[in-house]
């Protein structure tokens, strides 16, 4: 009886140790142009539905732990408008967190379109949602009080960091606080991290220039900082295109400079394409570490069903071997034209982080 004791512990404990890992997805920059407020307007019910553009990918994200995306869009502030001020109802993140979104990052250069008001109502909006958010903040208090962010699952603790290089030229708003590239404030940040015991420290980053498909020096030089201070993981967004990710395994650190966009009406490409990060961390006697990192290669399809336009976002390897489920020939071959741009860049330059591919059958549920 009593080897019958000591075997059902030792089996609950390799029960318990293989349970501590988490899985983390990375999305890039979720905009709200004229286009897809256009197409999501319902006049007969008189709302904003955008439940349908994430139908495709929504598999694959609820399949992670935890899942987080850029939002790159004020919420909730009247006009809804695309490009240069933006904002969006709120139904946009509801519609995101419907399909799996956990967590938003807030902080990048059009979090201060609509001024203090557009912090303040992102954040509300969020707030009533029940989904996770940081970047930026109605007050200094508040900061101090969420700041960073903390999850966790099987026993890791993830902290995440988030901040932008600039706001297009404008001021953050009075009273509001929205985390801005400052190395100072960032060695103060991960302290704290550290000192709360998160295991891991990430930190999603507004940076680069736009359009351009290789990081620059100062995304690079940002990049080595953070991971000297003992960041874990840097995820890059800002440049619209996707740029080069790299694995380092010997220190057990993980940095992708740009995911590109998940949804916008940006059609020239490739910033109709772009990818979600997926990592895997595995904590064994207190240390934790990156055991998986890859890519997963998202399109904007965009066909016109009953007249209108409409934007649904789709794993390519799923459907790029399916020219049957595209509206025409022209669409189809625009998603493998774009990503005949994309594969090569990460093709050559990623480090130790291949694709992701998912089959119809294979595809999760």
């Amino acid at each position: 009886m009593r080897l019958l004791s000591v075997l059902f512990l030792i089996f609950l404990q390799v029960i318990c140790y293989s349970q501590q890992k988490v899985s983390l997805l990375f999305m890039g920059d979720v905009m709200g142009h004229d286009g897809q407020l256009q197409a999501a307007y319902n006049p007969e019910k008189m709302i904003y539905e955008f439940d349908t553009c994430f139908s495709y990918i929504s598999p694959i994200i609820s399949s992670y732990d935890f899942a987080i995306a850029n939002l790159e869009v004020t919420l909730n502030c009247i006009p809804y408008k695309g490009y240069p001020s933006f904002s969006s109802p709120a139904s946009l993140a509801s519609a995101l967190v419907a399909h799996g979104v956990d967590c938003f990052v807030t902080a990048n250069n059009h979090s201060a379109d609509r001024g203090k008001t557009g912090v303040i109502n992102t954040i509300k909006a969020l707030d009533s949602i029940g989904v996770m958010h940081t970047g930026t903040f109605i007050n200094v208090k508040e900061r101090k009080k969420t700041y960073p962010l903390i999850f966790e699952k099987n026993g890791i603790r993830i902290a995440l960091l988030n901040c932008t290089y600039g706001l297009n030229g404008l001021p953050v708003p009075e009273g509001t606080v929205i985390n801005l590239i400052d190395t100072l404030q960032i060695k103060e940040d991960i302290a704290r991290a550290k000192s709360v015991n998160a295991d891991v420290i990430i930190m999603f980053i507004h940076w680069g220039v736009e359009y351009e498909l290789q990081p620059n020096t100062e995304q690079i030089n940002i990049a080595d900082f953070l991971r000297n201070q003992g960041v874990h993981a840097v995820i890059g967004s800002h440049p619209h295109v996707v740029q080069r990710a790299e694995w380092y395994k010997s220190d057990n650190f993980f940095r992708v400079y740009s995911l590109g966009n998940f949804i916008s009406n940006q059609r020239t490409q490739p910033r109709d394409g772009g990818m979600m990060i997926e990592l895997e961390f595995e904590k064994q006697s207190n240390s934790v570490s990156i055991t998986k990192a890859g890519y997963i290669l998202t399109w904007v399809y965009t066909p016109t069903v009953n007249t209108r336009k409409q934007f649904y976002v789709l794993p390519v390897s799923v459907y790029e071997n399916n020219p049957s489920f595209f509206d025409s020939e022209k669409s189809y071959s625009a998603m493998l034209d774009c990503m005949s741009i994309i594969r090569p860049v990460l093709q050559t330059h990623n480090i130790e982080t291949p694709e992701v591919r998912y089959s119809i059958t294979s595809q999760p549920k």
